[in-house]
């Protein structure tokens, strides 16, 4: 026979009602400090369920590169592998063989100079982050090994940069150590020289970065002709001055849109490349790929051998343990897509780009800055900015779920897989409504240097209407700003790498 007990306490708060019939929706739970007592699992997610709600869709965010859609069965691969550690090689040998795979199948697109049997020298990282600072390190130690060897000093390495390089290279030359010579952009030309950069060069020079795909308007840089610039200098100096090439956009798009620009290994000087797996590699977030030309460019002082998790195991990364999941997508997404279907896809986006391009040329209140050729974006600006600025597009295009950003340089609207032509279009008529009326009076308005005095500062996290800054937020935006005007104050002719603009996106 069946007892039935009648629950007593607080044990009948927990099983018999529903989570917003309970206690714990009604008590506020501590922010910065973790909670004393437990609390049920339904609880726990619904809490944080109707927290995240107030994000942006991911769908809308025009701002980013970084995919927002996969398919089912690849997300179902991501699940049931997300438990698995990336770095246990030896408990996990098929997932170290994908990796292997993917990095082979990589080099191969960019033509690397591989013989039949001849593996590929590269690694997956968290993202172009980290695969920049990687490559960087192998640029700095074969210099460094170098100058020893000639009985030179080797203590001031430096680096040729564009001023549109994304911020990572700031960070690359903050950590490591190494100058960051930086050539400057001008009005109407927001990549780099390869000529002037060139004549920057000098002994000391570790590797030329150049951008396929900037980060102002998506233009690739001009790789083959820095590369025989370079050649040239080399013969003239009887140095040997390498280019590195930063393709953490558009290493996925240029061998299929552009299947003969030569930006790759079929330059000679290129001994790296790197490549963002969660931009147009049509993986979500935390991949990215860096590929050597051969092993003699990846110096083996910098890769650690370790046996403490089974087998001897080579590894090459700045942190240790990360997930496997993302690595297993991009295998699935290189075996499923296939050539063909990464270049359907990147024709698709590139005519969205179009159509974009179009629709705002149609309303006649923007510029276009971006180039045909490149990332499929478009980059923009407002051609009248005395009624209203780009902040309040930005803001305005917010009310119907559109996430643009607003920054000081030119603007740039990406076209990303997942995006289909109806919703470019649904856009535009968003933007044709935005605000005509004048900037209300009293109102704060945001200050724009002209482009000559623009410098590159440090973006502060966007925060919604009303939203209240966390804490030490406020400090950090001083800090932030203080940071700025220092910098303005040195050297006011350098251009903002990002600040003030609109950027909208619609691909991964």
């Amino acid at each position: 026979m069946v007892l039935s007990h009648a629950a007593s306490g607080g044990s009948s708060d927990d099983s018999v009602h529903s989570t917003f019939a309970s206690r714990y929706v009604r008590a506020s739970l501590p922010r910065y400090r973790m909670p004393e007592n437990s609390i049920p699992k339904e609880a726990a997610y619904q809490i944080i369920n109707d927290e995240l709600m107030l994000d942006g869709n991911p769908r809308l965010n025009l701002a980013s590169f970084v995919t927002t859609w996969m398919e089912p069965e690849c997300n179902k691969l991501m699940m049931d592998s997300i438990n698995k550690n990336y770095v246990d090689m030896d408990e996990y040998p098929v997932t170290t063989e994908l990796q292997n795979r993917c990095v082979n199948m990589i080099a191969h697109l960019f033509n690397a100079p591989l013989g039949e049997t001849e593996t590929a020298v590269g690694v997956g990282t968290v993202g172009s982050s980290e695969a920049i600072m990687l490559a960087g390190l192998a640029f700095k130690r074969r210099w460094q090994n170098k100058m020893r060897a000639a009985g030179k000093p080797c203590d001031k390495p430096n680096i040729v940069t564009g001023a549109n390089v994304q911020v990572c290279w700031e960070k690359f030359a903050r950590y490591f150590e190494v100058e960051l010579k930086e050539v400057k952009l001008s009005e109407g030309y927001y990549v780099m020289d390869p000529e002037k950069a060139v004549e920057m060069v000098d002994e000391n020079t570790i590797c030329v970065a150049a951008i396929l795909g900037s980060t102002l308007n998506g233009e690739f840089e001009d790789v083959k002709m820095l590369n025989d610039l370079l050649v040239k200098k080399n013969e003239e100096t009887g140095w040997d001055t390498p280019i590195h090439v930063d393709a953490a956009s558009g290493g996925f798009i240029a061998p299929f849109l552009y299947p003969e620009l030569e930006w790759d290994f079929r330059l000679p000087l290129v001994k790296s490349i790197n490549v963002s797996g969660h931009k147009y590699g049509l993986v979500y977030a935390g991949i990215g790929w860096c590929i050597w030309r051969s092993k003699e460019d990846l110096p083996d002082e910098l890769i650690f051998h370790i046996n403490y998790l089974g087998a001897d195991q080579p590894t090459f990364t700045l942190n240790f343990s990360k997930g496997s999941s993302q690595v297993i997508a991009q295998y699935y997404q290189l075996i499923r897509l296939g050539f063909e279907g990464y270049r359907n896809i990147m024709d698709n986006c590139q005519e969205n780009a179009m159509v974009l391009k179009e629709g705002l040329e149609r309303t006649g209140r923007f510029n276009i800055v971006s180039k045909d050729q490149g990332v499929p974006l478009v980059a923009f600006s407002l051609k009248d900015s005395s009624r209203h600025d780009e902040f309040e597009i930005s803001e305005f295009l917010r009310r119907f779920g559109w996430i643009v950003p607003a920054y000081t340089m030119p603007p740039r609207r990406a076209a990303r897989h997942g995006a289909p032509r109806r919703r470019p279009g649904g856009l535009q008529p968003h933007l044709r409504r935005a605000p005509r009326h004048r900037h209300r009076e009293g109102a704060p308005r945001a200050r724009r240097a002209p482009l000559a005095q623009q410098r590159a500062v440090p973006a502060a996290p966007q925060r919604r209407h009303g939203e209240r800054e966390g804490p030490g937020e406020a400090a950090r935006g001083g800090v932030r700003l203080e940071e700025g005007r220092r910098r303005q104050e040195e050297d006011p002719g350098r251009l903002l790498s990002r600040a003030e603009a609109v950027h909208l996106a619609c691909c991964p």
